[in-house]
């Protein structure tokens, strides 16, 4: 059951201008977490110390956003198409659309769950059995449920819900629920919440009981000790993989709580925690850009973030994040009949292709594994980018178009998973002859990359052991 109880109100959202403000800030906030924490990824607090110190700005000369960025910018844009109306077939349409029928660019898909959901999906499987794969619990929906909290600005269930969608088709079980958590906390912040009340949302819309709800929860109660503490809460130390969603999205909110919501510190501490540091560093990001709004984004940091590039996805190459803010804003907009007023001048975006429309949604639940004729035009390298879905324009003199017809408010139930649970104790054993052996600990402490192994089971009872090394 969702933990629901004492959970504050969260406030109506403001007027148009300070919506568009904030929607600007937790996508431009994400951007800039992402290439914040790029180079810390999968590094151990302890390492981060021995290359920078402490890092407190951009440490790459040329600093990019990864597939986070890329993957929130796909998930943007199909929000922005299709609004509340979004369906589980809608959002696998696009991920054929856009990613898995087209050349793919030099990072092939990104991160564990992404491989495993292309694979799927190219071999002929529909959601939600495309999401049947051994990363379905990781955090590549945590790090792309941004614009799902931007686009249901003040309603963080209908943002759980939209996700949840979205999530189907890559996602079970913990994957999901760390992707709610954050689209929720996202929507919260994007009314001006204050920082327990984001964290209340977030929790609310999640298990009570579920691995992602305990972690939050630990890295929430220690937040007031700093990033050390927040760190040796949640961190599995003995699981190679940084990844987990329950994890990932703990530290963000961690680190979200630590700094009380300030954009700097908030990015800052996530960085520095390293483990998936660019995922956790971009959703403390959209959390605290959409509490504060654009203007909390150092400008020096800011001006760095430009169109994305197209290295994970080549369809998402020319688009801004700042261009994907404003397109959900006007599809919330359209929905709910209300005039978005211009927030001043909106920010230089590079020429995009005219826009296109997308086919409509297969009509069988299986596809064919062959990608279209045109697919391997582009094995060259070059990228291939897909058009803009057209903005709107309101014009107070013509009708608005009817609303979309929104879904019912309960989330969508999910498919049956089994993401990496907490490992039951061994059963007794009748003691060997001969001398005790020597006691070990549940998991070994034991970090790495993992790059090139085949992951393990894991489970959520070993938090807390730190880098494996004596060191957090």
């Amino acid at each position: 059951m969702a933990s629901i109880a004492c959970t504050p109100p969260v406030p109506a959202p403001e007027e148009a201008a300070g919506l568009r403000e904030r929607a600007r800030g937790a996508l431009l906030g994400l951007a800039v977490g992402d290439a914040l924490g790029a180079p810390a990824e999968n590094l151990k607090p302890s390492e981060i110390r021995a290359r920078w110190g402490r890092i407190t700005g951009y440490v790459a000369e040329r600093p990019q956003g990864t597939d986070d960025t890329e993957y929130a910018i796909f998930s943007g844009l199909l929000l922005a198409r299709h609004g509340s109306a979004l369906t589980p077939a809608d959002a696998e349409a696009a991920w054929h659309e856009w990613i898995a029928d087209r050349a793919e660019g030099p990072f092939r898909g990104a991160g564990f769950s992404e491989r495993g959901t292309l694979e799927n999906l190219r071999r002929g499987l529909a959601a939600p059995i495309s999401a049947q794969h051994r990363h379905a619990w990781s955090d590549g929906l945590a790090m792309r449920a941004a614009p799902f909290g931007v686009f249901a600005a003040g309603r963080p269930a209908e943002a759980a819900r939209l996700v949840a969608v979205d999530g189907s088709v890559s996602h079970e079980g913990e994957g999901i629920y760390g992707g709610q958590a954050v689209a929720a906390g996202v929507a919260a912040a994007m009314t001006g919440a204050t920082v327990p009340v984001v964290i209340a949302a977030a929790l609310a819309v999640v298990p009570d009981d579920s691995w992602t709800a305990r972690s939050l929860r630990r890295a929430v109660a220690v937040a007031h000790r700093g990033e050390r503490a927040v760190r040796s809460a949640v961190v599995i130390g003995g699981y190679p993989w940084t990844d987990l969603a329950p994890e990932a999205v703990a530290l963000a909110f961690g680190a979200y709580a630590a700094a009380d919501g300030d954009f700097r510190e908030s990015v800052l501490t996530a960085v520095n925690m390293g483990r998936d540091a660019d995922t956790t560093a971009a959703v403390a990001g959209a959390l605290s850009g959409a509490t504060l709004g654009l203007c909390a984004i150092p400008a020096a940091w800011a001006s760095a973030i430009g169109p994305a590039r197209g290295r994970c996805l080549p369809s998402m190459a020319g688009h801004h994040v700042l261009e994907v803010a404003d397109l959900l804003v006007e599809a919330a907009e359209r929905e709910t009949g209300e005039t978005v007023a211009a927030a001043g001048p909106r920010p230089s975006l590079p020429a995009t292709p005219q826009p296109t429309e997308l086919p409509p949604p297969p009509a069988s639940a299986s596809r064919s594994a062959d990608p279209p004729a045109g697919a391997a035009d582009n094995e060259s390298g070059k990228a291939v980018t897909h058009p803009l879905p057209p903005p709107v324009t309101t014009q107070p003199s013509e009708p608005l178009p009817p609303p979309v017809t929104t879904q019912p408010a309960e989330p969508l139930p999910l498919p049956a998973a089994t993401p990496p649970t907490e490992l039951p104790p061994a059963p007794a054993q009748a003691p060997a002859p001969g001398p005790a052996p020597a006691s070990r600990s549940p998991e070994p402490r034991v970090e790495g990359r993992g790059a090139g192994k085949r992951s393990p089971l894991v489970g959520a009872g070993n938090a807390g052991q730190g880098d494996g090394e004596g060191r957090v």
